[in-house]
Parts: structure tokens; sequence; C-alpha cells
């Protein structure tokens, strides 16, 4: 069983195509039974991605659609999506067509080879320069911060076993980060290339904003911030003592040496933001487990619908309960039935008068 994860943020004029050629892929490389989950990560498009997810249900009785009720950032939405896939082996893509269904052998052919995770990393990016740089900053950053291996490389197109997905989803906060999450569930990591396609329909939404947002994320996986400014703190302070020294034996040497009310000021600022600088990355850490202390939400699931039957949202058409409905008061029998002394017993009541019996005895 595979289970294929998108996360969808207005992608009302791609979804579809993805869906369609991923299955005709998957059939023909015979890679099934599979399924979708679909995660609307509260598109402001006016339901139109909503609308036509739920023509997908319609259509495919293999596609679970999950809407989410405030837009949680795409690692958050694809953990959604983790929380309702069923596979033995779990991909994720994205929902613009630049996770090409077509490269999906390329993923599965190295996840044969026995790899618990396989990313799909791209030789020759589509992307502008302002991500691409962003891409940079983040790769190297999470090598340095969480000791990511120099030769993995990794994007948004994945395989993972179900072991993982199990282990990762137990990650509960809101500061999702999907490399630091496989990282310290295991190292048994492959990357292969990959050819990354235009974007079908559309522009990026990641802004600057949420593109540092999710690149702080990896605080939450690492106390190396909070080295750095420890030790830069010091070395700060020993160069701070060095100048102090150089200045009392120039002073002593030079005695007519006027000190400046520039460079005191200079100084003065420098050290200030240094220290505001520390302060609030330690305040970053204490607020993040205040807020997780707090509970507050990874993502908030507003509905799930499954296949065809959970994507009718006519409540009129649900069947009701035979077993709970009343006998009509013109039926006969029924009338018979509750009327009749003679009628059997239920078998409770012997067994309430038995207990009432043994009640007057013991008395």
């Amino acid at each position: 069983m595979y289970s294929i994860v998108i996360p969808c943020y207005k992608s009302s004029h791609t979804i579809r195509q993805v869906v369609e050629e991923t299955t005709a892929k998957m059939n023909e490389i015979g890679r099934t039974p599979f399924e979708f989950v679909l995660v609307d990560d509260c598109s402001p498009d006016d339901g139109a991605t909503v609308r036509e997810l739920h023509k997908l249900c319609e259509d495919f009785d293999n596609v679970t659609v999950v809407e989410l009720a405030i837009n949680a950032g795409q690692h958050n939405a694809t953990m959604a999506g983790l929380n309702y896939a069923s596979g033995d082996a779990i991909i994720s893509m994205d929902d613009d067509m630049q996770t090409h269904p077509s490269q999906l052998p390329v993923l599965f052919e190295e996840f044969d080879k026995g790899y618990d995770v396989v990313y799909g990393y791209y030789k020759d990016k589509k992307h502008s320069g302002f991500r691409n740089f962003g891409s940079w900053v983040n790769y190297e950053t999470v090598r340095i911060l969480i000791g990511k291996p120099k030769d993995m490389k990794t994007s948004s197109f994945w395989i993972i076993k179900k072991f993982v997905r199990d282990s990762i989803i137990n990650y509960k906060t809101k500061y999702t980060h999907l490399q630091g999450l496989f990282l310290r569930t295991t190292k048994n990591i492959s990357s292969v290339p990959v050819e990354h396609f235009e974007r079908a329909y559309g522009q990026s939404g990641y802004t600057l904003s949420k593109l540092i947002g999710l690149w702080s994320n990896i605080m939450g996986f690492s106390i190396v911030p909070l080295r750095i400014a420890a030790r830069l703190g010091m070395i700060v302070a020993l160069l701070a003592m060095i100048g102090a020294v150089a200045t009392l034996i120039h002073k002593i040497v030079h005695p007519a040496t006027a000190v400046g009310w520039a460079s005191t000021m200079v100084t003065i600022t420098f050290f200030s933001g240094l220290n505001m600088m520390f302060l609030g990355l330690i305040g970053e850490y204490v607020g993040r487990m205040f807020l997780v202390t707090g509970h507050d939400p990874q993502y908030v699931v507003r509905t799930v619908h499954s296949g065809e039957s959970a994507c009718d949202q006519n409540p009129d058409a649900a069947e009701p309960d035979d077993r709970l409905a009343e006998p009509e008061p013109d039926d006969p029998s029924a009338k018979s039935e509750l009327n009749d002394p003679s009628a059997e017993p239920d078998p409770g009541d012997h067994l309430y008068e038995s207990q009432a019996s043994d009640t007057e005895n013991a008395k």
C-alpha cells in the first residue's frame, strides 16, 4: 500500500492534473494499491481549492481530503496528511507539478535498495534566484545545526517507510522541520537527482517572512545557536578586556591622549546591540517552550472527506437507523407485542428478579 501526501495551497488549477498523472504513472509502474491524502492548507481562494478537492473525492475512491481550519504551513500540512496516511510507504509531492509524477520511478528505484528515506533533489532548480539563495542558506544552516551529511540533498519530494511516519507523527508542536525529524529518526537516508519542472500555474506562496519562519523551526532540533551565542559572548568579552588593557597602557605612555566621545558611544552601542541579540535568541527559545507547554496546535482539522460517500455533503441523504426507529402506532403486531401480557419477558427481567430475591433472603 502506497500513500501519496500532497499539501494544497491555492491549487484548484493544478491538483487534478497532479492526481490524474500520478495515478497513471503509479499504475504504469505497478505500484498498487495506492491512495491520495490531499491537505487543503486553508487556501485563501474563496473555496475554489476545496471545491476541486471535493470533486476529486467524487471521481476517485482512493482520495482522502483533509481540510485545515487555519493556515499551518507546508510542513505542518504535510504532518496532517501523514497522520491520515495508511500506506506501508508514504510519498510526498507538491501540488504544482514541479515534483513531477514522471520522476517517481527514480525514487522507487533507490527506495527499493532498502533505504528508510529517499529524497529527490534538483540539479537544476526552476526557482527564482531569491528562492535558490534561501535554499542554500537553509542547506548550510541545517548541516551545521543538526549535523546533516554533506552529501544529503533534500527537497519536498521524498519517500519514507511506515515506521518513520509512525515515529515522526509523535512530534506534536507547531514548529515542524521535516529534515530534523527524519534525521533524528534514522540515518539510513539517500538522495537521488530528479528533474525539476516549471510550475504549471501561478507563483510560489512562500514569502520572505514564511521562508524565515520555516528556517527558524530548525531551532527546535538544536541548541547550537545558544552555544554559538555563549562562545561569541566570551570572545567579545575577552576582546573588550584586551582593549581596556591596551587603552590603559596607551594612556600611561601618552598621558595627553584625549578619550573620544564618539569611540565611547560606538562601543556602548555595539555591546548593547550584541546583548539584545543574544537576549532575543534566548527569548525565542523560552517563548517557544511557553507555546509548546500551552499546547499551541500544530494544525487544526476542520473536516475530513474520503471517497464518494464521505464527500456527499447533503445531510438529508443519510439513511435512518432502523434499529432506533420506534414501531408505528398503527402496526397491530407492534401493539400486540407491547400489550400482550403473555408475551415472553426479557431475560434481563428474570435476572433482576433473581437479584432482588437474593437481596431479600440476605436481609
